[in-house]
């Protein structure tokens, strides 16, 4: 199996180098076309890629409107209501969502795909996790590709088909997964993994004609969390077994098509995105009650190894919410908090989740993590920012036997640390 060293380029923060090329480049393309007529507006443009861009733009400005409504609901999370701290978040929100869509879309060729990372600490959304790397990329249900890779010392990692739903839109299913248990890893961590065409004796994964994205998961239980470690590489490669002929140049009609998927993306996860009916078991609307541990089954972006669950927790100023339990045995296991569009706090500068690695433990094993406002002095601090109100969310990755649901109790904030 081939070996894989990543290469990127960098620059240095502030460097003259990009501005520079932009600047030549401006000057060079506005004097060869001096002499052409000035360009038609968009609303009397007959080109489909201006036409394109108009319903972008008035899909977002839809969206602002209507998601960010008082009365709208689109993430059940238990809340009530939309304060001015709401809006202004969701308007950070939509703009997430917008930066991932242009990432992961606008460029986008299944039959001539890239591994991207799909959430960083500066693009959050579907309820990203300080502990994982997540890459993905679309694929074509027709072609066959080969993913070379290195687990870098996670403790789970896999490989997900999502499948169903328009290309750029929200997928409706999870076709198939295969994790480290089923492919060979080597001694070094490096794995190779063949998706699609005929099948194959060992790591080898089946590609349905409907197939729309491939997700990789990478999670670990260190200390800082993963994602906050910018300098934390996961090598990955993905090609294509038959390969096609080199796209051709972009033209209007495949500009518009790009604009179109980054529309769809956008729309898919924010005021089209649709809402399991009936709600998993696992979720909970009732602040500061956990349902107990499920299983995801099929559900789209969902982690088909991991139990879950889910509920809003909410405290006043002078108040805490203490979460104890005990870790399942198997391979991973986190809790997270979110705000109310499932986003993680900031977990570069705060505690925000914590792992088995970094959860210290009682004498009996089990844990007693404090959700507040400030330090309470005590271990297993999760830290709210000030935030009266969120959404708390668990993994457990692999477990075996029975799951303990974790229990929430509200307690005044002084009585923990006297």
């Amino acid at each position: 199996m081939q070996s894989l060293t990543p290469t990127r380029l960098t620059s240095r923060p502030g460097s003259l180098a990009w501005p520079l090329v932009l600047a030549l480049c401006s000057i060079v393309l506005g004097c060869a076309s001096s002499q052409s007529p000035p360009p038609a507006t968009a609303s009397s443009s007959t080109l489909a890629s201006d036409a394109a861009f108009d319903r972008l733009l008035a899909s977002i400005e839809e969206t602002r409107r209507v998601y960010l409504a008082d009365d709208q609901e689109f993430m059940k999370t238990g809340s009530a209501g939309m304060s001015p701290e709401d809006v202004a978040l969701g308007n950070r929100y939509l703009l997430h969502v917008l930066l991932q869509a242009l990432m992961l879309e606008l460029e986008s060729d299944p039959k001539h795909p890239w591994l991207q990372k799909i959430v960083t600490p500066w693009v959050k959304l579907g309820g990203d996790n300080a502990d994982a790397i997540y890459h993905v990329t679309p694929v074509d249900g027709s072609q066959r590709y080969r993913v070379v890779g290195n687990t870098v010392g996670a403790v789970y990692t896999s490989i997900t088909i999502e499948a169903g739903g328009q290309r750029g839109g929200y997928a409706g299913r999870i076709a198939g997964v295969i994790n480290d248990t089923q492919y060979d890893v080597h001694e070094d961590g490096s794995f190779e993994v063949f998706i699609g065409g005929p099948p194959r004796a060992k790591n080898w994964i089946a590609l349905p004609e409907d197939a729309s994205r491939i997700s990789i998961r990478h999670y670990f239980e260190e200390d800082p969390p993963a994602a906050s470690v910018m300098e934390k590489r996961v090598p990955l490669y993905i090609e294509v077994l038959d390969p096609a002929p080199p796209p051709p140049a972009p033209d209007d009609a495949s500009i518009a098509a790009a604009i179109e998927r980054v529309e769809r993306h956008f729309r898919s996860w924010t005021i089209d995105q649709p809402m399991p009916d009936p709600l998993p078991s696992w979720l909970s609307l009732t602040p500061n009650h956990l349902e107990d541990p499920s299983k995801p089954g099929t559900m789209a972006y969902a982690a088909q190894d991991a139990a879950y669950t889910q509920a809003p927790w909410a405290i006043g100023p002078d108040e805490a919410l203490v979460l104890t339990g005990r870790w399942p045995e198997g391979r991973f296991g986190n809790v997270t908090i979110w705000n109310r569009y499932i986003q993680s706090f900031d977990y570069r500068s705060r505690i925000v989740s914590l792992n088995r690695r970094q959860t210290q433990l009682e004498p009996d094993g089990s844990f007693r993590i404090i959700l507040a406002h400030e330090d309470p002095g005590l271990p297993n601090w999760l830290d709210t920012a000030g935030r009266t109100s969120g959404v708390m969310f668990w993994r457990f990755m692999l477990p075996e036997g029975e799951i303990e649901t974790p229990r929430a109790e509200v307690v005044k904030f002084e009585d923990l640390v006297r």
